[in-house]
């Protein structure tokens, strides 16, 4: 199964598709995708919108996880990274159809075990999982790594929302 894991933002977006085969995990992709912030939110949100579209045009994941929102102060950035994050999940139920969405809670349950882990653990973990040689950079990307392969160890059959 290919799953696309994304990490939602306005600036940058942390993107990393796995392959999961029997309790098995293969990186097929990770990195990030960026925004400059001297252009309007609207052109932000396209740029976003384009660029995803071809991730998932080029993966063709069956299974795409994303990350809750969790704001505490900026009220400003709150809503500005919650429309990237409304382009995203309507891009991917678009174009995929099967979206799943999980907590940072749940996210770092699954990977470390432990649902007060640190983001060093969490890093520490998806390297280990992948059997990858460094933690992944930037911190966007391994943040999307650990979304999607959330999704792989949870093993939810029904999604939150099918087309």
């Amino acid at each position: 199964m290919i799953i696309l894991g994304i990490d939602p933002g306005i600036a940058i977006v942390g993107y990393g598709v796995i392959e999961a085969v029997k309790g098995n995990f293969r990186v097929l992709d990770y990195g990030v995708i960026t925004t400059p912030k001297e252009e309007s939110t609207p052109v932000r949100l396209k740029m976003i919108e384009e660029s995803l579209s071809k991730l998932i045009d080029r993966y063709q994941p069956e299974n795409i996880s994303i990350e809750e929102l969790f704001f505490a102060t900026n009220a400003k950035t709150a809503i500005t990274v919650a429309e990237a994050r409304g382009v995203i999940l309507l891009t991917a139920i678009t174009k995929c159809g099967r979206l799943y969405e999980y907590t940072p809670l749940q996210i770092k349950q699954a990977i470390t075990g432990y649902g007060k882990a640190d983001k060093k653990q969490v890093q520490q973990m998806v390297r280990i999982l992948l059997k990858l040689k460094e933690i992944p950079k930037p911190d966007d990307a391994a943040d999307a790594l650990a979304v999607a392969l959330t999704h792989a160890q949870t093993n939810r059959m029904s999604s939150l929302f099918e087309i």
